[in-house]
Formats: structure tokens, C-alpha cells, sequence
């Protein structure tokens, strides 16, 4: 759920806690959604838009985030967004790469803040996170 929460604030540039379709457009294929025309991100807002102020909000997005899609689909998009944090072609996220990531996304953290974040993941205890302890980390 933080990794989520830190992709909304990402994608939510003007920081109002809300995106607007504008904003998912320029945005959406990090959460693995193929959204190429304006329309279709207005679309997707109206369909999950809660409030129907014409953005979406955390629970909308993660509305979004969620809807629909097979197990295959979801399978894809943790791996599209697994080698957004992997970054090194190590098959793995390291402390460096994790960094790198969450300073492009807008939050500071140093490499033992992140080593902290992934120790909590870390099943067998190699300092990294492999595929399996990110879908995880993903679903906690």
C-alpha cells in the first residue's frame, strides 16, 4: 500500500491529493494501464470516481489500480513495476536501486533507510529483494 501511495503522489504532480485525467494520462503506464488518448483517461476517471468531481482520489485510484484484469495481468504489471525499483539488470533491487527509485518519485531516502525497508521483506536474508519478496512486499 505505501508503494501505491507513493506513486499517487507522484502521479498527483500539482499535489491537491486528487488526479485529474490530464495527470493519468501523462502517467498511466506506470501503473501498467495502456491509456493513450486523453478520452480514455477521462473515461477511466468517470468509471471510477467516487465523489464524481471528475478526479480521482487515493481509494479511486487504487480502484483503478486494481480493476479488472486476470492474475496474468496483475503478474505483468508487479513485473513492469519490479523493474521500475530493479533498475541494475541484477534480477534484484538493491538498496542503491530502491534510492534511485524513490528519489525519482519525490521521496528522500538514504541507502540505510532503504536497506531498513528492504530487511522487512527480505526472506532469505541476502540484503535484496528478489521478484518473489516484492509481489510481497507489494501485497502487504
Amino acid at each position: 500500500m505505501e508503494g501505491y501511495k507513493r506513486l499517487f503522489e507522484h502521479i498527483d504532480e500539482n499535489g491537491d491529493g486528487k488526479i485529474s485525467a490530464l495527470e493519468l494520462q501523462l502517467c498511466v503506464h506506470l501503473i501498467g494501464k495502456d491509456i493513450l488518448l486523453f478520452e480514455e483517461a477521462e473515461a477511466a476517471i468517470v468509471a471510477h470516481d467516487s465523489d464524481n468531481d471528475g478526479l480521482l482520489d487515493f481509494d479511486d485510484f487504487m480502484r483503478l489500480v486494481e480493476d479488472g484484469g486476470t492474475e496474468e495481468e496483475k503478474e505483468r504489471e508487479l513485473k513492469e513495476a519490479f523493474r521500475m525499483y530493479e533498475m541494475e539488470g541484477c534480477g534484484c533491487i538493491t538498496p542503491e536501486s530502491l534510492m534511485r527509485m524513490l528519489h525519482r518519485l519525490g521521496e528522500k531516502r538514504t541507502v540505510d533507510e532503504c536497506r531498513g525497508m528492504i530487511a522487512r521483506y527480505d526472506i532469505n536474508g541476502d540484503g535484496l529483494l528478489n521478484f518473489e519478496e516484492f509481489v510481497i512486499m507489494m501485497r502487504c
